[in-house]
């Protein structure tokens, strides 16, 4: 998409940090794969608080992994599009706190909703295999099991979840309620949207599609988390006018 709105100028230095963190982490994690045969996803991505493979570190590191260009490319240009107007807005320290606890907010829907999908799973391996702990060696068997449950559960405590799209979703968030009359032109198709509809249709396809895909390699409720943070932010926010603006 492509918007047209009134402040323009360099990219402040938030947004403009930002970026270049997750593309030297992107390079980097190209580079170690290339030399050392090592993923950097599978040791900073985000995984389930049970799983043996979690770290607390990861809870901040996973928002700065990207796993193809693609990915990379879009949560990136979407962060500069529309996160170097607020923080033109805002300044740079209330953008940098929006935008980490927007992210912290999807991590925390995200693993909700996990514990919701997992727990049961966790519950049924422990019952009928007397399985009492999770360890990797545990998780490559309860994966080679014939039993569909079991698979489910290791794949769900070997996944790593990365990606900034959880505060990218809450920038757009913003940008959506602060600037709702805005004209966003879509590239497909190429119509013009108003923000407010834009942020709208777009929170109601992934809360559809995190309904109806559960088990999918997209977190959709972690986007859905990064906006209903945002949310709760702003409307505090904005109770205080001066310090909001």
């Amino acid at each position: 998409m492509s918007t047209y709105f009134g402040r323009t100028g360099n990219t402040p230095p938030v947004v403009k940090n930002l970026i270049i963190i997750n593309a030297l982490l992107f390079l980097g994690t190209l580079a170690i794969r290339q030399a050392f045969n090592t993923d950097l996803n599978h040791v900073l991505g985000l995984y389930f608080l049970s799983s043996p493979l979690f770290n607390p570190y990861q809870i901040i590191s996973h928002m700065f992994m990207h796993g193809s260009l693609t990915h990379i490319f879009f949560n990136m240009f979407a962060l500069w599009m529309f996160g170097k107007v607020l923080e033109q807005v805002w300044g740079s320290k209330r953008f940098f706190i929006y935008y980490m606890i927007t992210g912290l907010g999807a991590v925390f829907l995200h693993t909700l909703v996990l514990f919701i999908e997992l727990n049961p799973l966790m519950n049924y391996v422990s019952q009928t295999y007397g399985i009492e702990q999770i360890t990797p060696e545990v998780l490559d068997r309860l994966y080679s099991m014939g039993d569909p449950r079991a698979k489910a559960l290791a794949v769900g405590l070997l996944t790593p979840t990365i990606g900034a799209s959880g505060a990218v979703f809450g920038v757009l968030l913003a940008f959506g309620m602060l600037f709702p009359n805005t004209q966003l032109m879509l590239l497909f198709p190429p119509i013009p949207i108003k923000a407010k509809y834009f942020v709208i249709g777009y929170g109601l396809i992934e809360l559809y599609l995190g309904i109806s895909q559960s088990g999918s390699n997209v977190a959709h409720f972690a986007h859905l988390g990064g906006m209903l943070f945002g949310f709760v932010m702003i409307k505090l926010w904005s109770k205080d006018r001066n310090a909001f603006y």
